[in-house]
């Protein structure tokens, strides 16, 4: 899919052609949709089809002209009742008039910009601007949904009160691998924005500059938080699973007891059962004699598992 969005006093409205001073946004673009702009706008298609690779690393890439900004972008999908946490890149690809956005699927990044909910205000026409408030509404992103991350991690871990089952903890694991892409995605768009700061890319302008060292504070605390959340998350699974693990040993060590509490009448019983003269065997009494003699072995082995804790 192609989106092309040219400004129209102080407004942006989307276009049905690719004029100079243009926003060509791709989305899951076709080998036509990619050609078509690489002829139109001048680009390497290579440039515009690494975004499209799910492996591709954050990086910038200045050729024949064009600059290609590749960083990684927050994403959730549904899987059942669960929301899935993941990244995939997405490129920023400066021409000498245009600028062009590329990423695999449908993200709330460039909604943002198409929907008009970008702080301030925008214009296609100042390319570099856009491009930093791009990075910095992706940073702001990792932010949002790492605290949606937090507040699953929290709901999960109070059904984990309550139901300790494999259920929660393998929905904990899924949290854990979230947070994993995203302290991995953050850090390698760290590199990105450092090195932005250090090439004249925000040089002619102060508040550019200011606006980068912004995404950059911004994409920092995302790392930290990252982090933090991961080690409180390794830390509740491990606490719930060792949990777990001593339920499991005291149900165990209660069958057990129970077990040997049981045994105690069984054998009683099976001594007088046997085919040989026993004692009690023309008393009147002997079967209630024996049930005696059971209940008074079984208590005492009761007792003496209540003492030693084993009930």
């Amino acid at each position: 899919m192609m989106k092309v969005y040219t400004m129209q006093q102080d407004q942006m409205v989307e276009s049905q052609t690719i004029e100079p001073e243009s926003w060509v946004h791709l989305c899951t673009p076709t080998e036509e949709e990619i050609m078509l702009v690489s002829r139109t706008l001048a680009v390497d298609p290579d440039i515009l089809r690494a975004p499209l690779d799910e492996e591709e690393r954050s990086r910038i890439e200045v050729e024949d002209g064009s600059t290609l900004i590749l960083v990684d972008t927050p994403t959730v999908s549904t899987e059942g009742r669960t929301f899935v946490y993941s990244t995939i890149p997405f490129g920023i690809v400066l021409t000498a008039e245009n600028i062009i956005t590329v990423c695999l699927k449908e993200t709330a990044l460039p909604r943002a910009f198409t929907d008009g909910l970008v702080k301030g205000g925008f214009s296609v026409r100042k390319r570099r601007r856009m491009t930093l408030q791009l990075l910095y509404r992706n940073a702001t992103l990792f932010l949002f949904y790492l605290r949606q991350v937090d507040k699953a991690s929290n709901r999960v871990e109070n059904e984990l009160h309550i139901s300790m089952k494999n259920k929660e903890l393998i929905q904990m694991l899924g949290l854990e691998k979230s947070l994993v892409y995203f302290s991995t995605s953050l850090k390698g768009n760290e590199i990105v924005l450092e090195k932005l700061l250090r090439m004249d890319f925000v040089r002619e302008y102060p508040d550019d500059t200011e606006l980068l060292e912004d995404v950059i504070i911004e994409n920092k605390q995302a790392i930290e938080m990252s982090n933090i959340y991961r080690d409180i998350l390794s830390g509740t699974m491990d606490a719930f699973a060792s949990v777990i693990s001593n339920n499991l040993n005291i149900v165990m060590k209660l069958l057990a007891a129970l077990t040997i509490i049981l045994t105690v009448p069984t054998i009683v019983s099976s001594l007088w059962g046997m085919n040989v003269p026993v004692p009690f065997e023309h008393s009147p009494f002997g079967f209630w004699i024996v049930l005696a003699i059971a209940s008074a072995f079984t208590v005492l082995a009761t007792v003496l598992a209540i003492r030693k804790k084993w009930l």
